[in-house]
């Protein structure tokens, strides 16, 4: 069973930067996908980014795009995200997925694995 462990949320200003890291462990080799999440309260959870291990493409939204980066080892089996100009409508719990196909990547339910998530506020 595959397990994922996110860091790095935290509360910041409008205007900040925060780096979420995610590392994975056990049963890593049947993991092609690894992506980012987030959902803020009454809403739907809401594909931010993704890398593929297989072909190293990388997969982001356009809303975001531009402020948010995915990064990643795969011989570490983390991912990172690199999230600048953060805004308010950024605060949400931001999960780390982890999929062996993942297709379509922007669907949550494509993904086999959760990490527990982790809080980012920012403050206006």
């Amino acid at each position: 069973q595959v397990q994922l462990v996110e860091s790095g949320g935290g509360l910041v200003q409008t205007g900040g930067s925060l780096r979420l890291s995610c590392a994975a462990s056990r049963g890593t080799y049947s993991i092609d996908v690894m992506a980012w999440f987030r959902q803020a309260p009454g809403k739907e959870r809401e594909f931010v980014a993704a890398i593929r291990w297989s072909t190293g493409s990388i997969y982001d939204t356009d809303s975001m795009k531009g402020r948010f980066t995915i990064s990643g080892d795969n011989a570490k089996n983390a991912v990172f995200l690199q999230m600048n100009s953060l805004k308010p409508e950024d605060t949400a719990v931001y999960y780390c997925a982890a999929g062996r196909t993942a297709v379509p990547i922007p669907s949550p339910s494509e993904y086999e694995f959760w990490g527990q998530g982790t809080q980012v506020t920012v403050s206006s």
